[in-house]
């Protein structure tokens, strides 16, 4: 199996995009992150879902858990609100590392290993220069799930 038979056409967003919208789209559709592009189409980066929670979420909270206990749920429930006003570009990680880019052909224990490398749950899938779709972490395992058994 390679990255081309698990390819997911998923929205992209660019480094101006507001966080609202962001985290619109992934709750929406149900993804793990999204693909920012530059102005040419090409991925730029990899926003983890995981990584808006971190800025999102109180430092002390991640620290203690026992704090964000102590938050009447009304406050807690809001939490998101603080992203109102900030964009993709304020909000990737200081440390993007390697961009999870591979090619059509690129096999699934490639795309696994370039996904457990990166910490990415998503791999842009790249050819001739234009992007053309993604693999997710979620349609890598069910794809392998299914074949393992």
């Amino acid at each position: 199996m390679r990255a081309r038979d698990l390819l997911t056409p998923l929205p992209t967003v660019t480094l101006d995009t507001p966080i609202p919208q962001a985290v619109r789209l992934l709750a929406e559709q149900n993804l793990p992150g999204l693909l920012v592009v530059d102005g040419d189409g090409m991925p730029s980066a990899v926003l983890p879902g995981t990584h808006i929670l971190r800025m999102a979420v109180p430092h002390y909270c991640q620290d203690d858990s026992a704090l964000a206990r102590v938050i009447d749920e009304a406050h807690a429930d809001t939490f998101l609100g603080k992203m109102t006003g900030l964009t993709v570009r304020e909000c990737l990680p200081a440390d993007a590392g390697e961009l999870p880019v591979a090619d059509p052909d690129a096999t699934v224990l490639e795309l696994a290993a370039l996904m457990a490398r990166t910490c990415r749950p998503l791999v842009a899938v790249v050819a001739q220069g234009q992007v053309v779709g993604t693999v997710t972490l979620n349609a890598l395992l069910a794809k392998t799930l299914s074949t393992a058994s």
